[in-house]
């Protein structure tokens, strides 16, 4: 009986460790524009291969993410939305300088990333952290929950950049922030070129506040202010056709 008691024990550990992905979930937002109401943008997209950029011992050797949080001043309290957040680097640590009053909101377009992403989260005990999946046009978070979004070596493999951003708008509270991490290269190596970046938050009417090199002259971390309303889809003019 003993032994039996053991086993379903065990069973019953493994069936919550299981579900507690699922569990983490949380509601998306409504959805927003289609995305075929944007027009494509004039240049290529680079292909997803990895859930992470780099080794997370190779980043922490070189202090990215606490670079990163000590020039946007990330402070206990607010809410991240961790854009493409794939294997979760920021989101542990995101995670640790919000506190247990702030939130981290861990988006992505692959359900099997966020399960992993579900299970290192359980693992370490973040319970200020939330996983959303969204749409390649659509984060589907929900209206006015993030004071700020962040994408991190990301937008490069953004298909509808424009979408993206419409739609990222309604969630963003008053004086938020939209901060994007990359290379200054071409995007098939895996970059943005900073006239691209420019060029294109701008055809959605964001407004860029702040630039920053991250590692030399090669990673940038540029901040944006979103617009109060952005162009009708129909209206965007795709950067390279002006």
């Amino acid at each position: 009986m003993a032994a039996l008691a053991c086993i379903a024990m065990a069973l019953a550990i493994s069936a919550c460790s299981a579900a507690a992905p699922e569990a983490m979930m949380s509601a998306s937002g409504p959805s927003g524009f289609a995305a075929e109401r944007f027009p494509k943008p004039q240049r290529p997209v680079a292909g997803i291969v990895s859930d992470q950029w780099a080794s997370e011992d190779s980043r922490e050797r070189a202090g990215e993410a606490s670079r990163v949080i000590d020039l946007l001043g990330i402070r206990p309290g607010v809410t991240v939305a961790d854009i493409g957040a794939g294997a979760g680097y920021y989101v542990s640590r995101l995670a640790h300088q919000v506190g247990p009053e702030g939130r981290v909101i861990a988006e992505d377009i692959e359900r099997r990333t966020l399960d992993r992403l579900g299970r290192r989260v359980s693992r370490e005990r973040l319970g200020n952290v939330s996983l959303v999946l969204g749409a390649p046009h659509d984060p589907r978070l929900a209206p006015r929950s993030v004071d700020l979004a962040l994408l991190v070596h990301m937008y490069h493999e953004v298909a509808q950049p424009y979408g993206l951003l419409a739609n990222l708008v309604p969630a963003m509270r008053p004086g938020g922030r939209v901060a994007i991490l990359d290379v200054d290269g071409p995007v098939l190596s895996h970059g943005t070129p900073r006239a691209l970046l420019s060029c294109e938050l701008a055809a959605v009417g964001y407004r860029e506040v702040a630039w920053h090199w991250v590692e030399g002259r090669s990673i940038y971390l540029a901040v944006f202010e979103f617009p109060a309303e952005p162009p009708e889809p129909e209206h965007i003019v795709p950067c390279g056709v002006r």
